[in-house]
């Protein structure tokens, strides 16, 4: 790895499909301080897309090739099909280069245990990109609970819905465990991560994995209830068959109930071309805003403000030696148990318990 106190620190993007696409060459291209230096894809028209939009970036076709020259950069961002996430960001770390790896960090939580060990016996650099802790809604969830007034918190309801009745051919779909595919890994990864976030370890687990699109090979309409250590109790849901708008969070307290419809702006924003700092970046409109209170005694609150930024401002200045990593990698390992304990409630018909 070069030294990364030089001025501009040069990132090199190993993907890019959805997720280099629309989240990480955007977001390392407007953070102040880090460059997209170079893009692997095979892929010949993403090759041009990505030759267009970032014309200082080398463009190779294979892993193989950033690594003979991994020595030139400062990050490595795996954003590759979830089965090799693992194999690529061991090599990351074999090479002494700090990592980004997309969610879901490994198709299993022992997978991501070995990466975690990897980086720590090394000193190098780890992270996980869970951006939906920057969502615009869940921003307000947080501040929502942090403000009291909900009282003692009881029940938190969190759906992330699509409609996508026909299956779409590729990894995310396919059957074979080793993909991690399914809505469960792809939009669970995020939701379950949000409520270990909000109300910490989790002692049981029970789930409803279903496939309801025909021919399809993974779960597309999903349901999982935690329950925390601290005694609330998450309902989780997840679907690519909901065709109609549905609350994205809703949170029960013993004083108030805040209620939010709406989804996060700031990945249509992207695909938009728009970036972060611009007028409106990751600003809601005012409709969405939630509701708090009891019956018709309801107050709107606004919604905070969309920070994907953040994300990687918070590693620049890490690899700077400024601050930490944005997301410790521990924690998504803890949302991989949870998901593989998901798995096993739904498949055997219980309640699993976890040791929180």
């Amino acid at each position: 790895m070069r030294n990364a106190s030089s001025a501009e620190l040069r990132v090199g993007i190993l993907g890019y499909g959805i997720g280099g696409q629309r989240f990480h060459a955007p977001l390392v291209d407007a953070t102040s301080g880090l460059s997209v230096a170079m893009i692997v894809t095979g892929n010949p028209e993403r090759a041009q897309r990505a030759r267009a939009g970032y014309p200082q970036a080398e463009v190779v076709p294979t892993a193989d090739e950033l690594f003979d020259r991994v020595d030139s950069l400062d990050l490595v961002v795996v954003s590759t099909p979830n089965r090799t996430h693992v194999p690529l960001a061991l090599r990351a770390i074999e090479a002494g280069t700090p990592v980004v790896v997309d969610k879901p960090f490994a198709p299993t939580s022992a997978e991501a245990e070995q990466v975690v060990r990897a980086a720590e016996q090394a000193g190098v650099g780890l992270t996980v990109f869970q951006n939906r802790r920057l969502d615009s809604d869940f921003l307000t969830v947080r501040k929502v609970l942090t403000s009291g007034r909900l009282g003692s918190v009881f029940r938190f309801e969190s759906r992330y819905d699509r409609w996508v009745p026909k299956p779409k051919e590729n990894w995310r779909e396919f059957g074979d465990p080793a993909e991690a595919g399914g809505l469960l890994y792809d939009l669970g990864a995020h939701i379950v991560d949000q409520a270990l976030q909000l109300f910490g370890p989790v002692t049981e687990v029970y789930a409803e994995l279903d496939r309801r699109r025909a021919a399809v090979a993974v779960d597309d309409d999903s349901f999982v209830a935690l329950r925390h250590a601290g005694g609330v109790r998450s309902h989780l849901w997840a679907s690519a068959l909901a065709g109609t708008r549905n609350p994205r969070f809703r949170v029960l307290g013993d004083r108030a109930t805040f209620t939010k419809y709406g989804l996060d702006v700031q990945e249509p924003q992207v695909i938009a071309g728009m970036r972060p700092g611009a007028p409106g970046w990751g600003v809601e409109p005012e409709s969405d805003a939630g509701l708090l209170g009891v019956n018709d005694e309801l107050e709107r609150i606004p919604t905070e403000r969309g920070r994907y930024e953040r994300f990687y401002a918070e590693v620049r200045d890490a690899l700077r030696g400024e601050g930490d990593f944005p997301v410790d990698p521990a924690s998504a390992v803890q949302t991989l148990r949870v998901i593989e304990a998901a798995r096993t409630a739904a498949a055997e018909r219980r309640v699993v318990t976890l040791t929180a």
